[in-house]
């Protein structure tokens, strides 16, 4: 290797070197960003409803969702809650508790970069049954 193509090398390398780092800082901000929208919530709360569906859906990452029925006044046209599980301990007692009237204890999470989470932004953190 002579003296030129070794400085031909080196600037070669400097470019390079800078993309490789541009992506790795690109890469580190992506995940802090998933992290974040992940672990912060935008709002929590509860609703009460008739739980009316819940599956696991999906072509590539498999999500539990469900809606629950939400009704103010008997004979009122009821409104649709959709929400997703990512905790699978509350998968089997959300099965168990199908058709019956429960309180879904929630967070919103805004900004989710993919569905593979969940296809809604309200994931539930807690279950009760409603007793009357």
């Amino acid at each position: 290797m002579n003296r030129h193509d070794s400085f031909i090398f080196i600037r070669m390398k400097k470019p390079l070197t800078l993309l490789v780092k541009i992506f790795v800082l690109a890469m580190l901000g992506f995940a802090a960003y998933v992290w974040l929208a992940l672990h912060w919530s935008y709002s929590s709360g509860e609703r009460a409803g008739l739980l009316q569906k819940f599956s696991r859906k999906g072509w590539i990452c498999k999500t539990w969702e469900g809606e629950l029925l939400l009704t103010s006044m008997p004979g009122a046209i009821p409104e649709k809650f959709e929400f997703s599980v990512r905790n699978e301990g509350l998968v089997d007692e959300l099965q168990r508790n199908a058709g019956r009237k429960v309180i879904l204890g929630y967070e919103q999470h805004k900004g989710l970069p993919s569905t593979c989470f969940g296809d809604t932004e309200y994931f539930v953190n807690r279950v009760s049954v409603f007793t009357e």
